[in-house]
Formats: structure tokens, C-alpha cells, sequence
């Protein structure tokens, strides 16, 4: 039986509409890795919010977080690996985010500390952001006066943006032919109107993260399980692919096949069925 690793995305796939994993989930993903199933998750999400959603997951393997940017080790509370942006395409992101009057998050890992930092909470979606990250997921935020000056001589790993779809086009059309980074823009799965911009190093996409695990941990086959558009480098990356049914239609015409929504446990489901196999 060749060596098989399944990986998820989180929000609108692993996740309900709440952020959360349900008791189905929860009880299903466990006893899949108990049964000898190797099971890891790919998310644009942080540790600070991740380790929290996913408590009580039994994951021994490291996980992907902010699409690709960082590995990170659950059981020991650690960065394993972390691709960072150079500084002088760090310092070209500040610059030409601040010519478009756009606000957002800029992540660097300090002493095994994810740090971030923002210049002003500028639209209402940051203002909540920052709340609920703060109450939700306890996760610290430093204030700053310029992204530029902070990024040089800093390992800055990631940008973040929210805002509606013709604010951050333009930033994303300006951006596209930096070299040494590169980017997801996708719609926000909780909202009718916003769309995420998010930023990182031209190594660190979720296709060369699950690539890295394949090769590293000698894996045979891939399966992976998706929603958005920020999922299809990671589908790439997959032998097989499951887009859940509530996943924007780009994603589903090219995946192996479709499954139940993340409303009705279809990742969960899909694992009980593969569990089997392995017993």
C-alpha cells in the first residue's frame, strides 16, 4: 500500500461557519490518525489562531501555515522551517502598499515568535480582524509608523490585506512582476464583499510546502481537500484532490472529484472512508 498523506485546508473546508472543528471532525481525523493515516492541514491561518482551533488534534506531522511561509510543529510549539522575504522586495511591498493608501498585517518570526506589526487599523474588517485576534486567539500586535523601516533588517515573512476586490486588484496587477515573491488573492469565505491579498516569498506557496513534506518524509501519494483560489498551487501539488461542495467553481472543474460542504463534515466523511482501507 503506498505511503499516502492527506492535508486540508482549514476555513471552508476542514472548518464549519463558526471557525470551528465539530465534534464529527474532530472524533473522525483523530481516530484516522490513530489507525496509522498520516494527516496534516495546509492554511493561510497562524499558529497563534490554528493551534487554538486545532487543539485536541492528534498531529504529529507538521503543519503549513500562512500558505507555505512557515512549517510548524504543534507538540513543541515551534518554528521548524521558515521562508522569508528578502528585504529589498519586503521594502518594494511597504512602498508600493503605502502609494496605494491600502492598510494591512506584515509578519516576521522573532525567537520563535511570530511578530505583527501594522501602521493603522484603517477599515472596519481590520478593526474586527484585530479583535478577534486578540480576544479569540490571544495573539499580540505591535504597532509601528512605517512598514519600510521596519522591514529593513527584519525576517519578514508575509504581508496580509483585506478589502474589497477593485481597492487590492490594483495593488495585486503592480505587484505581480516583483521578483522573489508571490501571492494569493482570493475571496474572503465570510463575507460577500471582501477579498484577501496576502504576500510571501516566491518559495514559500503551498505547492512547494506540500512538495517539501512529500519529499522529506518520503510520502508515495498526496491527497489533498480545498475550497478557494488560493488552493489550486496546492491542489498542483496533489495526486489526488477533493474540493468540498461550498469551493468556488475554478477549484471544483479541476479537482479529482467533488465532496460533502464543510458544513456536513465532507473532509471528515471522505477520511472515515480511506480509514477504512487502511484497517
Amino acid at each position: 500500500m503506498p505511503k499516502t498523506l492527506y492535508v486540508t485546508d482549514l476555513d471552508g473546508t476542514l472548518l464549519n461557519s463558526n471557525k470551528e472543528l465539530s465534534p464529527m471532525t474532530r472524533k473522525t481525523v483523530n481516530s484516522f490518525i490513530a489507525d496509522g493515516g498520516y494527516f496534516t492541514v495546509a492554511t493561510a491561518r497562524t499558529a497563534a489562531s490554528a493551534s487554538i482551533i486545532l487543539a485536541g488534534l492528534d498531529l504529529s506531522l507538521p503543519a503549513v501555515l500562512m500558505n507555505g511561509a512557515v512549517f510548524y510543529d504543534f507538540k513543541h510549539k515551534k518554528y521548524i522551517r521558515t521562508e522569508t522575504i528578502a528585504e529589498t522586495e519586503a521594502c518594494t511591498i511597504a512602498d508600493t502598499i503605502k502609494q496605494h493608501g491600502i492598510s494591512g498585517f506584515m509578519f516576521a518570526v522573532r525567537n520563535n515568535t511570530l511578530v505583527t506589526y501594522y501602521e493603522n487599523l484603517k477599515t472596519q474588517h481590520m478593526k474586527e480582524y484585530y479583535a478577534e485576534r486578540v480576544r479569540r486567539y490571544y495573539k499580540s500586535f505591535e504597532k509601528v509608523e512605517d512598514f519600510r523601516h521596519t522591514a529593513a533588517g527584519n525576517d519578514v515573512i508575509y504581508f496580509t490585506m483585506t478589502d474589497e476586490y477593485d481597492a487590492l486588484s490594483g495593488l495585486y496587477n503592480e505587484l505581480v512582476n516583483v521578483a522573489g515573491i508571490d501571492m494569493a488573492f482570493y475571496k474572503d469565505v465570510y463575507s460577500d464583499n471582501l477579498w484577501y491579498l496576502e504576500i510571501y516569498s516566491i518559495n514559500a506557496s503551498k505547492y512547494n510546502a506540500v512538495s517539501y513534506l512529500r519529499s522529506y518524509y518520503g510520502f508515495d501519494r498526496v491527497v489533498g481537500y480545498g475550497d478557494n483560489l488560493n488552493d489550486i498551487p496546492f491542489l498542483k501539488a496533489c495526486d489526488e484532490f477533493y474540493a468540498v461542495s461550498n469551493a468556488v467553481d475554478e477549484l471544483k472543474a479541476l479537482s479529482t472529484a467533488v465532496i460533502d460542504s464543510n458544513l456536513n463534515d465532507g473532509v471528515a466523511k471522505h477520511l472515515a472512508r480511506m480509514e477504512s482501507v487502511l484497517l
